[in-house]
């Protein structure tokens, strides 16, 4: 199958907010994969939301089949992809839940960032934060001077 038409997958675990494990349908049989979820970025574990985020992309994908678009592979060998999770983008869900930002550094769907804008105005997920600080930022040392640490 063209990687690029999708893998049909069983998600079968959830690493933590923009990261998943599917069991997919390749050329080879069935193959585990890491796959991180391509064009956004989710508050890590203890910034605000980071377990809320884990919650519900749980929600959206585990145990659910899964289509699964790789776009390429991440310097921790995990294939970031699009995932489409029971017919739902899982990358887009996380932004419109406002369980995520997207990544501008990667980020090729300008779609995206109306869902973000819309989370935004609708104070959705950490938007209803008063200083959400996102995830590439916290990881830079950048958290002491704003956004909470509150899941």
């Amino acid at each position: 199958m063209d990687p690029a038409v999708g893998l049909l997958c069983l998600i079968i675990g959830i690493a933590d907010r923009d990261t998943l494990t599917a069991r997919c349908e390749t050329l080879a049989g069935m193959e585990n994969m890491k796959v991180r979820l391509a064009e956004i970025d989710a508050p890590e574990k203890s910034q605000a939301f980071g377990n809320r985020s884990r919650r519900h992309l749980s929600d959206i994908c585990f145990k659910k089949s899964a289509t699964v678009v790789a776009k390429s592979k991440d310097r921790h060998g995990r294939t970031v992809a699009r995932v489409a999770c029971a017919g739902v983008d899982a990358s887009a869900e996380q932004v419109r839940a406002g369980m995520a930002w997207v990544y501008d550094e990667y980020a090729t769907d300008r779609a995206l960032y109306t869902v973000q804008d819309e989370a935004r105005v609708a104070r959705r997920g950490l938007w209803s934060d008063a200083e959400p600080l996102a995830p590439w930022m916290w990881r830079s040392g950048a958290h002491p001077q704003g956004g909470t640490t509150t899941p």
